[in-house]
C-alpha cells in the first residue's frame, strides 16, 4: 500500500461554474486507527451533482469534501469492521480514511454484480430513482414519465426502473443528440428530446402529444414549466433536483400556469434519498435479479485515476458524462 494518503480540498467560492484553481491537492501520510476505527484504502468515488450545490456554502474551505465512497478496509482496530471486507462511506474525496463503524454500510457481496452497481444503480442514484418512481409518484403500470436530465445517473435509472415496473411511454430530455439516441438506442426510453433544440414545451408535446402522468425533475427551470402544462389529471411531479441553477444562482423563476396545479390536482413533491435509507434493501431485492439476468444494464463513466478526481467532477457538471459518473483508483 502507498505510504502517501492524497486529499482534494476546495480553496474558494466559485461564482458561476468552478474551475480546477478552486481545488488542491494535499499530500500527507496514511493515516493510523485510533481504537475502535478502522482504515480504509478507497476504491471507487462517486462525484454528483449536488456536490457544486454544497460548493457554495456547505462545504468547508481548506478541508476535505466529502462524498459517497467505497473501499477495503485494510487496517482495523474495530472488531465489527473486518479487514479485507468492501464498506460504503462518506469522507469522500481522498486515497485513505479513517472511519468508525457507524460511519459506513457494509456493502453485500451479489455474485455477478460489479462493484461499480454499488455506487450507481444500487447507490444513492439507484436508490433515488427507486424512491422517486415507487414512494413519491406511485408509479403504476401504463402510465407514462417524462424525465428531464434522462442520460446523467439518476435519469438513467429511472427510464431503466420505469420499463421494469410497467411505465408506459417513457419519454426523456437531454444535452445533446448523441445522448438522445443512446435514451431511445440503449436505456429503453421510447423518445427523447435534446432541450437546445428549441422550447422544452414544444419538443415535449411533439415527444408527448396525448400527455404524461408523472414528472421525474432532475434540472427544474422550463422543463418544470412545460411538464406542469403537459401533466394529465392528478399528475405527479418528483422533484430530484435543480441543475440548471446550480451554476446560475440568478437564474430566472419557473414560468407555469399555476390554475393547472389546483385545476388538474396535481402533486409536486420533492425529497432527499438520505431520509429513504431504510429501503436499501428493498432496491437490491428489486434490482439485484434484473442485474444477474441483463434485464438491468449499468450505464456508467468511469474515470481512471484518483487524481483525475476533480477533472471528472467539472467534466461531470458540463454534460461530459453518460449514465453515472465515477473515479476509479487506478
Amino acid at each position: 500500500m502507498n505510504d502517501i494518503a492524497l486529499t482534494v480540498q476546495q480553496t474558494a467560492r466559485p461564482t458561476g461554474f468552478p474551475s480546477a484553481e478552486h481545488f488542491r491537492f494535499v499530500e500527507s501520510a496514511v493515516p493510523e486507527p485510533a481504537p475502535g476505527t478502522a482504515l480504509v484504502e478507497n476504491l471507487l468515488w462517486s462525484v454528483d451533482p449536488y456536490h457544486r450545490e454544497m460548493m457554495d456554502g456547505d462545504f468547508a474551505l481548506n478541508a476535505p469534501l466529502e462524498g459517497r465512497t467505497l473501499g477495503r478496509v485494510t487496517a482495523s482496530r474495530a472488531p465489527s469492521l473486518r479487514e479485507g471486507e468492501i464498506v460504503l462511506h462518506r469522507q469522500g474525496w481522498r486515497t485513505h480514511a479513517v472511519v468508525a463503524p457507524e460511519e459506513v454500510r457494509h456493502i453485500p457481496h451479489h455474485e455477478g454484480v460489479p462493484l461499480t452497481a454499488y455506487l450507481s444503480v444500487l447507490g444513492g442514484t439507484g436508490l433515488t430513482a427507486y424512491i422517486g418512481l415507487t414512494r413519491i409518484a406511485e408509479l403504476r403500470e401504463g402510465q407514462d414519465l417524462f424525465v428531464s436530465g434522462a442520460a446523467g445517473g439518476v435519469g438513467t435509472a429511472t427510464g431503466r426502473f420505469a420499463r421494469l415496473l410497467g411505465a408506459g411511454r417513457i419519454v426523456g430530455s437531454a444535452g445533446s443528440a448523441e445522448k438522445v439516441r443512446y435514451l431511445t438506442e440503449r436505456v429503453g426510453y421510447d423518445a427523447a428530446f435534446d432541450y437546445h433544440d428549441g422550447p422544452v414545451a414544444g419538443l415535449l408535446a411533439e415527444a408527448a402529444p396525448t400527455g404524461i402522468d408523472v414528472f421525474v425533475d432532475n434540472v427544474g427551470g422550463d422543463h418544470l414549466g412545460a411538464a406542469i402544462g403537459a401533466l394529465r389529471e392528478r399528475g405527479r411531479v418528483v422533484r430530484v433536483g435543480t441543475v440548471s441553477q446550480y451554476n446560475t444562482p440568478a437564474a430566472p423563476p419557473v414560468l407555469f400556469n399555476h390554475a393547472d396545479v389546483v385545476e388538474k390536482s396535481l402533486r409536486i413533491e420533492g425529497f432527499l434519498v438520505r431520509d429513504h435509507r431504510a429501503r436499501q434493501e428493498e432496491l437490491y431485492e428489486f434490482a439485484v435479479p434484473h442485474l444477474r439476468s441483463g434485464a438491468l444494464a449499468l450505464d456508467e463513466t468511469v474515470v481512471e485515476g484518483f487524481e483525475r478526481i476533480v477533472e471528472a467532477f467539472l467534466l461531470m457538471l458540463r454534460g461530459g458524462n453518460t449514465g453515472k459518473m465515477l473515479v476509479r483508483a487506478g
